[in-house]
């Protein structure tokens, strides 16, 4: 699905990762480890064409992406969960959900079904503006939008960082259902309670995959 081969990337003159190579197959789960500043948000981050000084090369499903801009990666199938959540913080739950959906309404309605499916807390706050909800759930809000676009892969950025100790359950819980319906996952995580589900391991140091 998902190839980067020989990435660098650089913020200005500070060079962030060096040479980094690896592979999420279809339906698989890859956890990306290591600690504050290794190089994970980077990581992804470069993926989604969101740093501009890069050299490599991203591939996504055999096509050649390096060049891509991020909207166009996102319109085919890369699906991102940044950290700081990006919401509109403005507006409804439902009107977050509903703003990102591509498609016509009555199957806008069932994407909807399913986020609420994947996470019924959302189903009691649809009305609720997103500025009034708790991390954990504003984080439930954040991926429950992401899969309104219908994406082929996820990047998620630190999707348990600093959340209650039941919505990381919670969100442990959505993440291994979705991979059990064949999506595959890159997902950066200190938090070890992914490692164990991981098909895959990977750890960054110093923006090097070792």
């Amino acid at each position: 699905m998902l190839e980067v081969h020989a990435l660098s990337a650089a913020y200005g003159q500070v060079q962030a990762l060096f040479d980094v190579s690896l592979v999420v197959r279809s339906g698989e789960l890859v956890v990306l480890q290591g600690l504050n500043g290794a190089g994970k948000s980077s990581l992804l981050k470069a993926i989604m064409g969101l740093l501009p000084e890069m050299q490599g090369q991203v591939t996504w499903q055999g096509c050649p992406m390096t060049h891509w801009p991020p909207h166009q990666r996102a319109q085919a199938g890369v699906g991102y969960v940044p950290e700081d959540r990006r919401l509109f913080t403005g507006l409804t739950v439902r009107e977050n959900l509903m703003i990102v959906a591509p498609g016509p309404p009555a199957k806008s309605a069932l994407d909807l079904a399913a986020v609420l499916n994947l996470f019924p807390a959302l189903a009691g706050m649809l009305d609720r503006v997103a500025a009034q909800m708790s991390g954990g759930e504003q984080q439930m809000l954040a991926l429950g939008r992401t899969l309104m676009t219908g994406p082929k892969i996820l990047l998620l950025d630190e999707p348990c960082e600093g959340i209650a100790p039941v919505l990381v359950e919670a969100m442990r819980d959505a993440l291994l259902r979705l991979k059990t319906q064949g999506l595959p996952m890159l997902v950066a995580e200190h938090n070890q309670i992914l490692a164990a589900h991981a098909d895959r391991l990977l750890t960054l140091v110093s923006g090097r995959l070792v």
